[in-house]
C-alpha cells in the first residue's frame, strides 16, 4: 500500500479546500462543498471565501443568508457553522444525539434537572413561543421562565440551542450589520422538515473536502461516532493509502492528490477555519504544540501550506502579521502582497 508523507497530504488538502487556487465558482457551490465554513465569529465565514473564491464580494453571502438558502447553525462538533439550508437540514438529524448527550451530561444537565426540566418537554414549549416569530435564546428562556421558574433563563436558552434546531436568523451574520444572535426554528426558517442524508454521503463528501483520512478524522470533523461500518460500506468505492504512522487513509479515486513538491501560495484564514480543525493528526497544517492558537480563536497564516504566522485586523482594516517561524525573504514578500489583497478587498466592501 502506497504511503503518504504529510506534505503529500497537506498538498491534497489545499487542493480540496480551494487553499491553492482560488476557484471560479459560485459561493454557494463553495459553501456546498465544503460542507460548511466555521461560523462562531460571524465574518469568519467571509474570510474563509475570500481566502478560496475568485471575485467573491460579501454581498453573494449576504444574499445566501436573507434568502434562507444559507443558514448558521449548531452542527458538527457542536459548534455554529454557516452551511446550504439543505445540509443543515440533512445533516442536524445526525449531529442531534451528540447535543442530547451534551445536554444529560454537560454543564447545564445539573441545573435542568434541579429545577425538573425534561429536555422533551423543554424543546415541544421552546418550538411553540417560536411560532411566533425569531427571538433571541435568552428571551425564549425568559418566557419559559414561567413554566419553569427555578431555571435561570440562560440555561432554558443554551439548553434550548442544543435540543432545537435553531439557526441565527439575519441580520446576525451579515457583514457590515452583523446583530444580535436571534433565532428561529430550522423548519420554519427554511419551510422544509429535516430529513437525515444518508451517512454514507457525508463521509464521501467529507473525504472530497479533506481527504485522504482515516475513519478518525472523519470523526473528529463530524463529532459523530461509529463510523467505521460507513467507511467499510463504501470500501469498494474507495483507493486506500497509509501515512507515515502506518494508519490507514480513505479516499476517492477520482479527487486531486497534486504531491508533495506542488507549489502552494501564502492564504490568509479566519478563526477556527476547518482546514486546520478536520482531522485527528493536524500536523498536515499545523504543528501540534500550535493548536491553542486556533483553539484559542487566532487568524492564520499559511506559508508553503504550514501555519507559520497569525494576524491581526487594526482598526483601519492594516493587517498585522506575528511570525511564528523564520521564513525567507520571497516567503515574507509574498505574505505582505496576500496582506495587501485583503487590505484592498476590505476597504472596497
Amino acid at each position: 500500500m502506497v504511503t503518504l508523507g504529510t506534505k503529500d497530504l497537506n498538498r491534497a488538502l489545499l487542493a480540496r479546500q480551494m487553499l491553492d487556487e482560488r476557484a471560479d465558482i459560485p459561493a454557494l457551490a463553495a459553501i456546498d462543498h465544503l460542507v460548511g465554513l466555521q461560523a462562531q465569529e460571524p465574518r469568519s465565514p467571509y474570510i474563509g471565501l475570500w481566502a478560496r473564491l475568485q471575485g467573491f464580494r460579501p454581498e453573494a453571502l449576504e444574499g445566501l443568508l436573507t434568502d434562507r438558502a444559507a443558514v448558521r447553525i449548531l452542527l458538527m462538533r457542536g459548534t455554529i457553522h454557516l452551511v446550504t439550508s439543505t445540509d443543515a437540514l440533512g445533516l442536524r438529524p445526525h449531529l442531534q444525539p451528540r447535543l442530547d448527550r451534551e445536554l444529560r451530561s454537560g454543564p447545564f444537565a445539573k441545573p435542568l434537572r434541579e429545577a425538573q426540566v425534561d429536555t422533551d418537554e423543554l424543546a415541544a414549549a421552546g418550538r411553540a413561543v417560536l411560532a411566533s416569530g425569531p427571538l433571541s435564546t435568552a428571551d425564549v428562556g425568559t418566557v419559559l421562565r414561567e413554566r419553569w421558574p427555578d431555571a435561570s433563563h440562560t440555561v432554558l436558552g443554551n439548553a434550548l440551542r442544543l435540543s432545537l434546531p435553531l439557526v441565527q436568523v439575519p441580520p446576525r451574520g451579515l457583514w457590515r450589520s452583523s446583530g444580535r444572535a436571534v433565532c428561529a426554528t430550522l423548519d420554519q426558517w427554511v419551510g422544509r422538515e429535516q430529513r437525515a442524508v444518508d451517512l454514507e454521503d457525508v463521509v464521501v463528501r467529507y473525504l472530497r473536502a479533506f481527504g485522504p483520512a482515516t475513519v478518525m478524522d472523519a470523526q473528529q470533523w463530524s463529532g459523530l461516532t461509529r463510523l467505521a461500518g460507513v467507511f467499510e460500506r463504501l470500501r469498494g468505492l474507495l483507493v486506500t493509502f497509509r501515512d507515515e504512522a502506518g494508519r490507514e487513509l480513505f479516499d476517492l479515486p477520482d479527487a486531486p492528490r497534486p504531491g508533495a513538491d506542488n507549489d502552494v501560495p501564502v492564504r490568509l484564514l479566519p478563526e477556527f477555519d476547518n482546514v486546520l480543525l478536520a482531522h485527528t493528526d493536524r500536523r498536515r497544517v499545523i504543528a501540534d504544540d500550535r493548536l491553542g492558537l486556533v483553539i484559542g480563536g487566532r487568524r492564520t497564516v499559511l506559508v508553503d501550506g504550514q501555519v507559520a504566522a497569525t494576524w491581526a485586523l487594526g482598526a483601519d482594516d492594516s493587517v498585522a502579521v506575528d511570525y511564528l517561524d523564520d521564513v525567507s525573504a520571497r516567503q515574507r514578500k509574498a505574505v505582505t502582497e496576500e496582506c495587501d489583497r485583503l487590505i484592498a478587498w476590505l476597504r472596497s466592501t
